[in-house]
This record gives structure tokens, sequence and C-alpha cells, in this order.
């Protein structure tokens, strides 16, 4: 856990100010959607900043930041995986690429997107639906 959480302005600085009002959006959407604990993280090496929403222990997806550059993370458990591949027709070709080339661990498959835009946003939303049912009405 972070001691103090980045204030709008050091996301803004550190992402750009596109990259970041495209983080809240993503923010805006899956708050709209579930209910879920938040948690503010150092990044590790890779990142400056992990932002994860996780709700009874569980993960549902992470949000990372470093300069220029915003990812979003969801890893898709075998269950999951079955569900997606039976309706990745559904989902952009991009998408189906990530999905494609990334690595499967024990714990599952680690979908991690680069985001420029908000072009796959109802995407990541629809793969988080396949985690977990909204519990917001």
């Amino acid at each position: 856990m972070l001691e103090k959480k980045p204030t709008q302005e050091e996301m803004t600085s550190l992402m750009g100010e596109a990259l970041f009002e495209s983080w809240k959006i993503l923010c805006e959407r899956i708050d709209e959607t579930y209910d879920m604990e938040r948690m503010w993280n150092s990044g590790g090496k890779a990142w400056r900043y992990e932002f994860k929403y996780r709700r009874g222990g569980k993960t549902l997806c992470a949000l990372y930041a470093r300069e220029n550059c915003f990812g979003f993370m969801v890893i898709m458990g075998k269950g999951e995986r079955e569900i997606f591949e039976r309706e990745r027709q559904n989902y952009s070709t991009e998408v189906q690429k990530v999905y494609d080339e990334s690595t499967t661990y024990h714990d599952g498959k680690w979908m991690m997107f680069f985001i420029k835009d908000q072009s796959l946003f109802g995407d990541m939303m629809q793969l988080l639906k396949i985690k977990r049912r909204p519990n917001k009405k």
C-alpha cells in the first residue's frame, strides 16, 4: 500500500493530460458497474503506480501508470478463458491479439493492455463481466 495516493496533478504530469483523462473515464466506468475496494500500490519495477480493484480478496483488474503510459491488466482464470474463447469473435482484433500473446501462468492468463485512447474500453468492460457480474444497479 502507498503511504499517500498520488494527486490529480501528479498523475497528469506523469501520464500526460490525455492519458490521465482516459484513466479517469475508465475508472468511472468501472466504478459505475462495480462496488469494489480500491488500492494504490507502487508499480514495481516497470510502473510507477498500481491501482487495483478488489473485493473479497479477489482482484477484478488493475490499472498501471508510468511516464506517458497507462496499462490495464486483467487475469483470466481457466473458466474465464473458456468463456472468452467461446465469445472471442465479439472482441476487437486487438483484444484477441493481446489474449493470444499473453502468458498463461498457474493462476491464469495475464492480459496487459497498453492504453492509447478509449477505443478498447467497451471490450475491457466485457472482459470484466466475464470475471465478475456487475454488482451495481
